[in-house]
């Protein structure tokens, strides 16, 4: 295995190893769920999380704060990181069950047939997802919305909501971290954010193993009950639209409804769902550096290679179940788009076309131009090359490939060129 993180600027080096005592005698300490719960609850004034996802979200809360404490392998710099997430997402908690009670017309808020990007990571969803929130038609989801969705956004407001600005300080801090990032994945309070922030509120989501080592909580999550996250996804964007009149033509995006197709369709029965297809020898070799960056930002201990393989044992199950259903066509086909990565760079345009089509849908003249300004500010590459190969991970590209035969084969998807 070759893959290193790339080198920490001084200060982040200087506040992991206790060079600033303050952060050190603030945030080294155990986390603990009780204390976590104790805090939301001071800091919001507030004292019911609410009921409103029907799980139960104290379970998977402490098996994510014990596996974290027991695996995770955090540096200092990891544990302030994740105690903000988590106290953020019980004040959001909070917040929520305070606003059905003062307004429970919030649940009465129809979201009507919802268009969820889904595939892969490393497929092109995001890229997708944003040429998508260019149609004013459509309704898509800020990260600061999904992170800080209460009260309600002022449609006359919105561009100038103070809750960007302290989401955007979260979501940056990655990037001031590992040098780099952005090339991989960039983040910003007004870009389009995957649903995994929203489900996350329930703690049922993989937005904390794609960030942290927490195996027994993975392992939990791949065989818990997804409904809970769900609900809790539909609350948000029912919070979301309430000020804005109509309900909203809503476009979602995230590579793990993949793996949980039947949760999502049983919350919503009249979902589309656009899936994106790339070969997996370079969507795992993309995603084993994307997510070892990241761990590497919470912990000085990552093992790369157990992080790599573990992706692949997981991507080639959810491919494969997802392969299956739609071999055996039990679900309609109109429900889904597939499409292809290489097609996409292609001709964008033309793929959003192909989309809008198979929905019954229309891409207009000012959608289209829209979308193209966006891809022209935006040429790839823009903040750098991401270099990447299987073999970073200890991994052999021919191995891997034959797990995915079957997938790759039923869906025609492309060899691509370059390093394995």
């Amino acid at each position: 295995m070759t893959w290193q993180p790339a080198p920490a600027d001084p200060w982040v080096r200087d506040v992991n190893r206790g060079a600033v005592p303050l952060l050190s005698a603030e945030y080294g300490h155990p986390l603990d769920a009780d204390e976590l719960l104790g805090e939301a609850r001071a800091r919001t004034g507030l004292d019911d999380f609410g009921d409103f996802d029907g799980g139960g979200f104290e379970e998977p809360l402490r098996l994510l704060v014990h596996a974290l404490e027991t695996e995770g392998r955090l540096n200092l710099l990891g544990r302030y990181e994740v105690r903000q997430q988590i106290l953020r997402l019980l004040e959001v908690r909070l917040q929520l069950a305070r606003q059905l009670r003062d307004d429970p017309g919030v649940l009465d808020e129809p979201v009507t047939a919802p268009l969820f990007v889904t595939g892969a990571p490393r497929t092109g969803t995001s890229i997708l997802h944003a040429l998508l929130s260019r149609d004013p038609a459509n309704r898509v989801p800020e990260s600061w919305e999904f992170l800080r969705p209460v009260p309600p956004p002022d449609p006359a407001t919105r561009d100038t909501d103070p809750r960007i600005a302290l989401v955007d300080r979260e979501l940056r801090l990655t990037a001031m971290i590992a040098p780099g990032f952005d090339a991989m994945h960039e983040r910003g309070a007004r870009m389009p954010k995957e649903c995994i922030s929203a489900q996350a509120i329930a703690f049922r989501s993989e937005d904390f193993p794609g960030k942290f080592r927490v195996p027994s909580y993975a392992a939990w999550l791949a065989s818990c009950d997804m409904g809970p996250a769900y609900r809790a996804h539909r609350v948000v964007l029912q919070v979301l639209q309430r000020r804005t009149g109509a309900p909203p033509q809503w476009v979602l995006k995230a590579p793990p409804h993949l793996g949980t197709l039947d949760a999502l369709l049983a919350a919503y029965p009249d979902a589309r769902v656009a899936v994106t297809h790339r070969d997996p020898v370079k969507v795992l070799g993309s995603l084993g550096s994307l997510l070892a960056t990241i761990h590497a930002t919470h912990s000085d201990d990552v093992d790369a290679a157990e992080l790599a393989g573990t992706q692949v044992d997981f991507y080639a199950d959810v491919l494969a179940r997802y392969t299956a259903l739609r071999r055996a066509g039990k679900i309609d086909d109109t429900v889904f788009h597939d499409s292809h990565y290489a097609d996409f760079l292609t001709d964008p345009l033309g793929t959003v076309e192909a989309l809008y089509a198979h929905f019954g849908r229309t891409l207009d003249d000012g959608a289209r131009s829209a979308m193209a300004g966006y891809l022209a500010d935006r040429p790839r590459g823009k903040h750098g090359a991401h270099s990447y190969s299987l073999a970073d991970f200890g991994l052999d590209a021919a191995a891997v490939r034959a797990r995915f035969a079957d997938y790759q084969e039923y869906f025609a998807v492309p060899e691509e060129g370059g390093r394995a």
